[in-house]
């Protein structure tokens, strides 16, 4: 995995953070719902702005893992990380 390129965003809806993701010189736009940065990262409900990027930026390594996991698996998609994308399976 490379660096990100760009710094994170919210959507125009505010309802999810986008990020791009570069793997072997191959960019993909991604992004985490805001209800999986509410249910694994620690934003409250009605958060702000500046708070759902902190929490993105204090989770980007797992976030990002998380992405590139996907984009692999998926390398034909748009990366949507979701809730579920982030529950530890046994």
């Amino acid at each position: 995995m490379e660096a990100l390129e760009a710094p994170p965003s919210l959507a125009p809806d505010n309802r999810s953070v986008i990020f791009t993701l570069s793997i072997h010189g191959r960019e993909a736009e991604c992004s985490v719902l805001r209800e999986a940065l509410e249910q694994h990262f620690w934003v409250q409900p009605g958060a702000g702005d500046a708070r759902i990027l902190k929490a993105f930026a204090d989770g980007r390594k797992r976030i990002t893992a998380v992405a590139e996991r996907k984009l692999r698996a998926h390398s034909d998609e748009q990366i949507v990380l979701t809730s579920a994308d982030f529950e530890v399976r046994t």
